[in-house]
């Protein structure tokens, strides 16, 4: 009898430790972004128009817990830099302009970078992201919206490029541009597959 009530009482000490325990959570799973079938287009703005164009992802991934978005990290290659809504002479000139220090100034600058700072889930499926944007060196935070669809995601990211000293033809470094104001936003459209 006192054998039973001992075990009894050993099972009610060691139950109570087992569930007042808290229960093991899930370690993060760090998926990469399969780069050849990603894209990121951009999109910028002037008085007279706009220009439209793609960059390259050369690095990516996004870290979810629990089915949960948590983080993320890419880099792109700003010498790959296209348009895609010129052709020939008028195409070279303004992808050689983008290229050069009046932009982005690739040749000291050949890549820029996204590191997710924090992660806030919207509703199913939906996340606002914050992030360090960094471009020519110069590193600001970013806020956009961020959808997940199984193994795909999708953002659209508005950039103020004068935030990172890219300065030509911004009407936030000169005066009196007129029709040759190009705006300081422009859209980045991201597709990822993963």
């Amino acid at each position: 009898m006192k054998r039973n009530v001992l075990s009894l009482a050993i099972a009610i000490v060691f139950g109570a430790i087992a569930s007042a325990s808290p229960a093991l959570a899930t370690e993060p799973v760090t998926k990469e972004v399969k780069i050849t079938e990603s894209s990121v287009m951009w999109k910028a703005y002037k008085v007279t128009g706009s220009h439209s164009g793609v960059v390259q992802l050369t690095e990516g991934t996004l870290t979810f817990e629990e089915d949960m978005l948590i983080g993320g990290n890419f880099a792109v290659d700003m010498t790959s830099l296209i348009a895609t809504d010129l052709e020939g002479g008028s195409k070279a000139k303004l992808e050689g302009h983008l290229k050069s220090d009046d932009f982005f100034g690739v040749e000291n600058h050949p890549s820029s970078t996204l590191i997710f700072t924090e992660v806030k889930s919207t509703g199913k499926n939906s996340y606002e992201v914050t992030g360090n944007l960094t471009i020519k060196g110069i590193t600001k935070p970013v806020t956009f919206d961020l959808s997940i669809y199984g193994s795909k995601a999708t953002a659209a990211v508005k950039v103020d490029r004068a935030n990172y000293n890219v300065r030509y033809g911004s009407g936030s470094f000169f005066d009196n541009l007129g029709d040759k104001t190009i705006y300081d936003e422009f859209d980045l459209v991201v597709d990822l597959v993963f």
